[in-house]
């Protein structure tokens, strides 16, 4: 009989044990909780700084006519009345040819 006695508050231990842990309140989602709290307050500042960022641009676009004209010969590729645009393929770049020695009196070595 003594032994049931011990099996009720032990019970009755585990159980608030095991609520205080795994609950809905519990220390493992109170952990999840402050994890995505972080996470939620690191997206924030990386979008804060991006909305400042894009602020800075507004401005520049609406009051820096360099800015705006860089962009528009960049985006779009304006140019000037009278002026001449060279553009050279980005990926096939000549390969130098080997350098070879000159000798003093301007003759090619062999």
């Amino acid at each position: 009989m003594r032994k049931r006695m011990y099996f009720v508050p032990a019970g009755c231990i585990l159980f608030i044990l095991f609520f205080t842990v795994f609950g809905e309140r519990g220390l493992l989602r109170i952990y999840h909780l402050s994890r995505e709290k972080e996470e939620i307050a690191e997206k924030v500042t990386q979008t804060r700084g991006e909305n400042e960022n894009l602020k800075r641009e507004i401005e520049a676009l609406k009051t820096d006519r360099r800015y705006l004209e860089s962009i528009a010969r960049k985006d779009f590729g304006l140019v000037r009345p009278n002026e001449v645009v060279y553009q050279f393929p980005a990926g096939d770049k000549a390969q130098p040819k080997p350098h070879q020695p000159v000798s003093s009196a301007g003759e090619k070595k062999r």
